[in-house]
């Protein structure tokens, strides 16, 4: 029988499994780039944070809630505003990143389609929650 998708991203192992198939991607990029030394430390370091929220997450309230399974109404409303706040503040260094590029004789790339992409999906989102609600 398969997990409901929301029970499978609460349960305490969501965290410690995703970030180490992030940690086999990191390998597998900097094996690619014949790096094999930098790609097991990435993978080390991905398995460490992992084995952080396992443990960690049963004790420490924020690591129950960042990795998951201790999610209710108001974590979900601290995680939007973080998500929100991350975007704005992410989108303000792409912004700077792109007039630095310029001003120093650049074309601007890639900030210049990361803000595209961003825009994009804002105006996706928008549309899509004005038409869900």
């Amino acid at each position: 029988m398969l997990m409901e998708p929301r029970s499978l991203y609460r349960s305490r192992w969501f965290m410690p499994v995703f970030s180490s198939i992030l940690g086999l991607l990191i390998l597998g990029a900097f094996v690619a780039a014949d790096d094999l030394g930098t790609g097991i430390a990435g993978l080390g370091m991905m398995v460490a944070v992992g084995f952080v929220f396992l443990i960690g997450g049963r004790r420490s309230e924020t690591l129950a809630g960042l990795g998951g399974p201790g999610r209710d109404e108001r974590w979900e409303m601290i995680d939007t505003r973080a998500t929100a706040f991350a975007g704005t503040v992410l989108i303000a260094a792409l912004i700077a990143c792109w007039l630095w590029d310029i001003a120093g004789g650049g074309d601007g790339s890639p900030y210049g389609q990361l803000m595209a992409i961003t825009g994009f999906a804002y105006i996706a989102g928008i549309a899509l929650l004005r038409w869900r609600g």
